[in-house]
This record gives structure tokens, sequence and C-alpha cells, in this order.
């Protein structure tokens, strides 16, 4: 699974098709290394709206991402008593619009779905957003783009 990511990503062959033919909730199950936030999207109620038209930009965190937070602090995000700051956190990885790389290197920031901004630095072939490093790119779905981090991003308190 994660070598048919990897020619996703690049676009090789038919690979780059069939992903496209999925949307980006899809996409991401299908990958396997997005358990917690497919788990966090169903929580907050956001699968309809990802698997809507788009299109969505997602720089979507790993399981190893959501396991680098504090213990208990995914339990604590997914109760329904905590839903409007689990959607506020997972709106905060969406921009609207499909943004590839190509394009996503040449921002020093961009607006997301929750209304705030994310900022976006490149150092040779490394692209970061806030604190989390892009370490996959241009996973297509048929809504827009995955580009997968390695570090959950919070919104900015303000």
């Amino acid at each position: 699974m994660v070598a048919a990511v990897a020619l996703m990503a690049l676009g090789i062959g038919g690979m780059q098709a069939r992903a496209a033919e999925k949307d980006i909730v899809d996409t991401a199950v299908a990958a396997g290394q997005f358990k917690t936030l497919a788990s966090a999207i169903q929580a907050a109620g956001l699968v309809d709206t990802l698997k809507g038209d788009g299109p969505f930009t997602v720089f979507a965190p790993t399981d190893e991402a959501f396991a680098k937070l504090p213990a208990g602090t995914v339990e604590n995000l997914l109760k329904p008593e905590n839903k409007e700051q689990l959607v506020a956190i997972l709106t905060y990885h969406v921009v609207p619009g499909k943004v590839e790389a190509a394009e996503v290197v040449t921002m020093d920031e961009a607006k997301t779905v929750n209304g705030k901004m994310v900022d976006i630095k490149v150092k040779g072939d490394t692209a970061m957003v806030n604190d989390a490093k892009v370490t996959k790119t241009d996973i297509a779905a048929s809504n827009g783009v995955i580009h997968v981090i390695d570090t959950v991003i919070m919104p900015p308190k303000s």
C-alpha cells in the first residue's frame, strides 16, 4: 500500500487515474496511514463535506502525527462535547481549491477553510506548513489533492 501511495504521489502509470476516481475521504482511508484522521473527520461530522465537490487541498496528518500529541488529546477531541474544537482543528488542515505542490512552494501562506492562515516555508526540497513537514505531495483525489504532513497543526487562538 505504501508503494502504491508513493507511486500515486509520483503520478506513475495508471495509478494517478485510479486515485482520482476516489474522493479525498476514500483516498485517505485507502492509504491506510490516516485511521486517526478518518475517525476525527467522522466525529466532527465532516465526512459529507470532504466527499463533496470541492475542490479541496488537505494537509493530512498521519497516524504517527496524531501520536505525537500529548497523551489523551485525541481521545478528548473525539468526545461529542469537543466537536467544535475538533472541527476548528480539522478545517485548519484544509485549503479551498486544488493547490498542487508546484503552487504550494510558491506561497508564503494560505487561508484555510477555518478562516485562519497557515505559514508555508520551503528550504531546499523540504516544505513546511507551520511546524509540520510535508512528507508526500500531490496524492490525487476526484475532489482535490492531499499533501501528507508529519505533525498535527493547531489553529492560532486569536
